[in-house]
């Protein structure tokens, strides 16, 4: 199957790292529904891909991913403009700054963290993503071919001070990933984490951060190693989790892969014999 037959869902995909990673699907050929929570970014996504002549092979969703009756609506518009569905990007993000602008200045304490916070983020990046993914896998799997490509966050940030919930919500993510990888093996369909690997210019880091936006990672940095997580060549790589910082384009893809990658969540340690306490 050529690329132009490959079907994508996208979560997040109106903004940010999100439009950059369709943009960069449609422009190695691979049709996309792109899904967001507002319908003004993903207009703004339409009117970008008909400007590289890719706009038929966009669809947009509006759908607010926090209320789980959108799952079957996400996959049904898919299958219904395109007839099938290959890759899965489970991008969708909240940011601190939505419970605290200055966040950065003044870190946000777990005891500080209001109850409907915590369940917001943990629909958004970690339930949305299993119940996607679960939905989407039986059908990757029936046809012997498929590509899950989860987005969380730097390791560090999981466990860091002042990052809940953020940091654990992503976690769960991480860790899931890595379980779907296990579950997955030898059935043509793979499961990967994806990061930035830094503070990325996005509307996740507000402006009362204080960060220089012109020396933030730039979202067009996670284009060339998900163009190579989704392609043939990828078949083999399950499991891992890749830093968009560390790809150096220069290399052929599969050498920037090797550079770029490591274990997913904590897969080093995932197979030591469990000791009884």
């Amino acid at each position: 199957m050529n690329t132009t037959q490959r079907v994508a869902i996208v979560t997040g995909a109106g903004r940010g790292i999100g439009r950059a990673m369709t943009l960069g699907l449609l422009a190695v050929g691979i049709r996309a529904l792109g899904v967001d929570r507002d319908r003004e970014p993903l207009d703004e996504l339409a009117h970008l891909a008909a400007q590289r002549q890719a706009g038929g092979a966009l669809g947009t969703l509006q759908a607010d991913l926090t209320d789980e009756r959108v799952i079957a609506d996400i996959l049904e518009a898919t299958v219904t403009r395109f007839g099938r569905v290959d890759i899965l990007v489970n991008n969708a993000g909240i940011g601190q700054g939505t419970i605290r602008p200055d966040n950065w200045k003044n870190p946000i304490r777990f005891w500080e963290v209001e109850p409907a916070h915590w369940r917001r983020f943990i629909a958004v990046h970690s339930t949305a993503p299993f119940l996607l993914s679960r939905l989407v896998a039986p059908r990757l799997i029936a046809q012997g071919w498929g590509r899950i490509v989860n987005v969380t966050t730097s390791l560090g940030t999981m466990t860091r001070g002042g990052y809940t919930p953020y940091g654990p919500t992503k976690a769960a993510t991480e860790a899931l990933t890595s379980v779907m990888a296990y579950d997955l093996e030898g059935t043509g369909v793979t499961a990967n984490v994806l990061v930035p690997g830094g503070v990325t210019n996005t509307n996740i880091i507000p402006d009362a951060s204080g960060f220089d936006r012109t020396k933030m990672l730039q979202p067009d940095i996670m284009a060339p190693p998900l163009q190579f997580l989704v392609s043939d060549a990828a078949a083999g790589v399950n499991g891992q989790r890749f830093l968009a910082a560390h790809w150096d384009t220069a290399l052929p893809p599969a050498e920037a892969a090797a550079k770029a990658g490591a274990p997913a969540a904590w897969r080093s340690i995932a197979t030591l014999p469990i000791v009884p306490r």
